[in-house]
């Protein structure tokens, strides 16, 4: 520290770039400081600095953080301290940046981050911190305050076991080990979700993803025909509703919570944090939410299970586009999932293109299926679901035909589920369907991709260009990238890790590995040496999460420039 204080005091009042002089590490009495990446202009990036304190001070227990789930747990409540305890110390006085010290922010969803590594040796938080500057000059007296003052404290008010709430975070570890239990049983039952009675649902507004806090808010039940009871390692059984493979409905009437219910189960695919509404309600890892998507680019995807015979003549096999339209788009999406893994479709018809959902009789009857390129989903979902093992949950308001595919159907009705699988069965026994099934016997084949080098090229001029802005925005080369069909993507850090994924695979594209080999790999790497591997900063990734596979994949086919053999 002593070092330290007295560069500081030797560039006070010199040019900004003065501060690199301080990039290196320092042994302060209980931890340790490495600042590994200083900013050139009080306006820039802010810098990036560490601390480690070694575990023979932070005494935390093992238990916390030997098995995986528990770790990442871990590290997101100290990540959480972290970010409420800086907002003492951020800001002041100071030309852009200045007196910045902050931590990435999670929100609900408890992700693996880069933010904070504890393991058997240290515990290390990676901040941000604007270098406080007078115009371009050094403020170095403000800068011993925040980095020989400010930071100590913060690292000891932080860190040490003495100082944490050791009953919360006991608390945490209970709640991640029956999230666990849950999705063990999940897997090994074949569900899909599973949402616990007293689940919150509604959410407090459209641009707030914190739950709903009003006398008025209904608490979910499961109705009985539904429910089942899970054991989990901490607390009494859990009872909730269970959502079992094959074709599920969710209907009722409009404003009644058909669509809440879907955003819920298409965000159970992430652990989140308790109080949030919905810590138990979860779905597996590879459920993907599914869109019409008007405009995206469209490289080579077999989308023949549901269009063919367009005008002109134009492959469908095949199918590019530059400008794809809503049937086309969600069609794509679809056979885009499959190819990446996914094993349930989360499907709502407000955000679906009609004639790709439905064609009814009268429609059959005007339009003849000759003229007609799209089959619908409809005459899909169950081919889907027999060959190929893929589930589908579809949120539906306005059309009955779907109660002949369906395996089960469930009714909001004031926010409260109704089991009405045996009345819909009859209501379509009394009515039967008097339109033709189309698109012939069986499901049809998918897409295996190999993309190709010149299609993942990130130089703008003579240097790479690869960032992200906010959570639907990356840019990568001379091209900008739109994340917003991607509606599980939830994290900020997620759409930086993209970017630098992105980056990645662009080193590893050799024209021969399909899409999926390549994901494979990569997770493979990350698996094996952490998430840190995505970092052009030596040291200091510390604004990244972890997305899925699956987002990864539909980043890349969302890329203007990607090109596929």
């Amino acid at each position: 520290m002593d070092q330290l204080k007295t560069i500081l005091s030797r560039i006070d009042g010199r040019g900004y770039k003065a501060y690199k002089d301080i990039q290196g590490r320092y042994d302060f009495q209980r931890f340790r400081l490495f600042v590994d990446y200083v900013q050139g202009d009080p306006f820039a990036s802010p810098s990036r600095i560490r601390v480690q304190i070694p575990q023979s001070i932070a005494r935390y227990p093992e238990e916390w953080f030997k098995e995986p789930h528990r770790r990442v747990a871990l590290e997101d409540w100290i990540c959480r301290v972290w970010a409420q305890k800086t907002r003492r110390f951020s800001g002041g006085s100071g030309t852009g940046k200045s007196g910045l010290i902050a931590v990435d922010i999670p929100g609900q969803e408890i992700l693996s981050r880069t933010a904070v590594v504890v393991n058997r040796r240290f515990v290390e938080v990676r901040i941000t911190v604007g270098l406080p500057a007078r115009g371009r000059q050094v403020l170095g007296q403000k800068a011993i305050e925040m980095l020989c003052r400010h930071l100590p404290q913060l690292v000891e008010e932080g860190i040490p076991i003495q100082q944490l709430d050791t009953q919360a975070i006991e608390k945490r570890m209970c709640l991640v080990d029956n999230q666990q239990a849950i999705r063990k049983k999940l897997a090994k039952e074949g569900w899909i979700s599973f949402v616990a009675d007293g689940a919150i649902l509604p959410r407090e507004s459209g641009i707030s993803d914190r739950p709903l806090k009003t006398a008025s808010v209904v608490p979910f039940y499961a109705p009985e025909s539904m429910a089942t009871t899970i054991e989990v390692p901490h607390g009494k059984p859990l009872r909730g509703m269970v959502v079992s493979r094959g074709i599920t409905l969710i209907v009722g009437g409009g404003f009644h919570g058909k669509s809440t219910l879907l955003q819920a189960l298409e965000r159970g695919v992430y652990d989140h944090i308790a109080e949030d509404g919905r810590e138990y309600v979860l779905t597996i890892d590879t459920a993907l939410k599914v869109r019409s998507e008007d405009g995206r680019r469209v490289e080579k995807v077999n989308i023949s299970p549901f269009i063919n015979n367009l005008p002109f003549g134009k492959d469908t096999l095949r199918f590019s586009t530059e400008d794809a339209s809503g049937s086309t788009s969600q069609a794509t999406n679809i056979i885009e999932g499959i190819e990446a893994g996914a094993n349930a479709l989360l499907i709502d018809e407000d955000t679906s293109a009609t004639n790709f959902m439905i064609r009814d009789r009268r429609m059959q009857q005007l339009v003849a299926k000759g003229k007609e390129p799209i089959t619908p989903f409809i005459d899909k979902v169950r081919q889907l679901y027999e060959e190929k093992g893929i589930s589908s949950i579809l949120v539906l308001g306005g059309s009955g035909d779907y109660f002949d595919v369906a395996d089960s159907v469930m009714m909001m009705d004031e926010y409260q589920v109704v089991d009405v699988t045996d009345k819909a069965k009859r209501i379509a026994q009394e009515n039967v369907m008097e339109r033709v099934v189309e698109g012939g016997d069986s499901f049809g084949e998918g897409s295996k991709r190999i993309p190709l080098a010149k299609g993942f090229d990130p130089s703008k001029g003579r240097k790479e260009k690869v960032d992200a802005k906010g959570l639907k925005t990356i840019f990568f080369g001379n091209s900008s990238l739109d994340l917003s069909g991607l509606e599980q993507l939830v994290d900020p850090s997620q759409t930086r890790s993209l970017a630098e994924l992105l980056r990645m695979m662009s080193k590893r594209v050799d024209g021969e590995k399909n899409l999926v080999m390549l994901l494979d790999e990569l997770y493979k790497e990350i698996d094996e040496k952490g998430l840190d591997i995505l970092s052009p900063f030596q040291g200091h990734p510390g604004d990244f999460a972890l997305p899925r596979k699956l987002e990864v994949a539909g980043a890349i086919n969302r890329l203007r420039t990607l090109w596929v053999k």
